[in-house]
């Protein structure tokens, strides 16, 4: 699956607000070394040089377009092409940070479990995913998988990501290793233009698999037919525009 960041950055004002949040919540003072996990085009990775310094912030991604997008973007932090499923840092970090990519991992509980054992004591993990495969903006994309000419593609629910594990899970595998685990949801509600603009939001994410699996030849159709159901689900407020929903999950674990 391959990724833009020229449509990731389309709604980066929205997309770096729980980023901002999370890490907000990291308690430490300093850090020597820091990873941003999954570090995109870069919006993340300058909340945490701004913070911790462009010396101890190394960003790692699995997509070259987002590699290119974010060295352009900091050109003295360091970023390097990695795979979050097998990759562990060379030395014990201070801070693994994620910003909406382990939703993508599979086993991801697993893979943060072991990333514990690769932090220095008093380090930290804070993870963001977007929980919201059980909003409109995620069903209708099923809907619209099961509802055209590309439907034998989206048999079976093949597309669509598992849900995330309820929050009891992450507190049953991060606490043996961890003098501290907080786990919670944040809501966010964004006011976009109209359902083409949530449309738009989405291409960037969630959509992507979809728009893949349909092919080339039926991406135009899929969309529309998805914009469509979009239009039904979110109604224009007094001012014109639509409301996203959105529910987030935020996981900050403390190494014991």
């Amino acid at each position: 699956m391959a990724w833009s960041a020229e449509q990731y950055v389309k709604f980066e004002d929205e997309r770096t607000r729980p980023a901002r949040d999370l890490i907000a919540q990291v308690p430490l003072a300093s850090a020597i070394r820091a990873y941003d996990l999954g570090c995109g085009p870069g919006n993340s990775t300058e909340l945490l040089v701004e913070r911790f310094g462009e010396g101890s912030v190394i960003g790692l991604d699995s997509d070259d377009n987002m590699l290119t997008a974010a060295a352009k973007r900091l050109p003295g932090t360091q970023f390097i092409k990695a795979n979050l499923d097998t990759w562990v840092p060379e030395e014990p970090a201070d801070l693994l940070y994620a910003n909406a990519v382990f939703q993508w991992v599979p086993d991801h509980v697993s893979v943060l479990a072991r990333l514990m054992d690769h932090l220095e004591p008093g380090g930290v993990l804070a993870v963001q995913m977007p929980d919201n495969l059980s909003e409109p903006s995620h069903t209708l994309m099923e809907e619209t998988g099961a509802a055209g000419p590309w439907a034998p593609a989206f048999a079976g629910g093949r597309v669509r990501r598992p849900l995330l594990p309820a929050p009891s899970v992450y507190f049953d595998r991060l606490m043996p290793k961890s003098v501290r685990v907080e786990v919670w949801h944040t809501v966010y509600y964004h006011p976009l233009a109209d359902a083409p603009a949530i449309a738009e939001w989405v291409k960037a994410t969630g959509l992507r698999p979809y728009l893949d699996a349909a092919g080339s030849k039926y991406a135009e159709a899929f969309t529309a037919d998805y914009t469509a159901r979009l239009a039904h689900a979110y109604p224009p407020m007094a001012d014109g525009r639509v409301l996203l929903r959105f529910p987030r999950l935020f996981v900050v674990a403390v190494k014991a």
